[in-house]
């Protein structure tokens, strides 16, 4: 019985982590849990921003990717801190996710050296 258990936790070290714990974060990286409630053009891509019940979720996307590029996104809820992504991309910036229950969100997305705000939105 406790070399089972034994082995089970060993197994356990060596298990990939769960979505949530991997970078990017979210069900998929890439993605955010909720509906598509904004987007934000870009010549070069777009800035997403999702909503679900109890957060706000946001990602920028490049129209083609591949190329590495400065990419950039960044969520704040009121009364909050930002929460930011950014840094050489190939195809997205975040996800990055605030609590929005009752409070609205500003979104900042940048693909190169074009950029967008969302203003207090969600609210």
């Amino acid at each position: 019985m406790f070399a089972t258990a034994l082995w089970l936790g060993v197994g356990g070290l060596f298990a990939a982590p769960p979505a949530w714990a991997q970078p990017g974060g979210g069900a998929a990286a890439g993605t955010c849990a909720g509906r598509l409630a904004r987007t934000l053009p870009l010549a070069e891509g777009e800035v997403r921003v999702y909503k679900s019940r109890t957060h706000a979720c946001a990602l920028t996307v490049a129209r083609v990717p591949g190329q590495r590029r400065e990419m950039a996104v960044s969520i704040q809820g009121r009364g909050g801190a930002p929460i930011r992504d950014i840094g050489q991309f190939t195809h997205y910036a975040g996800p990055v996710t605030v609590g929005a229950i009752g409070r609205c969100v500003y979104v900042k997305g940048s693909v190169g050296a074009e950029s967008a705000e969302s203003g207090w939105i969600l609210c």
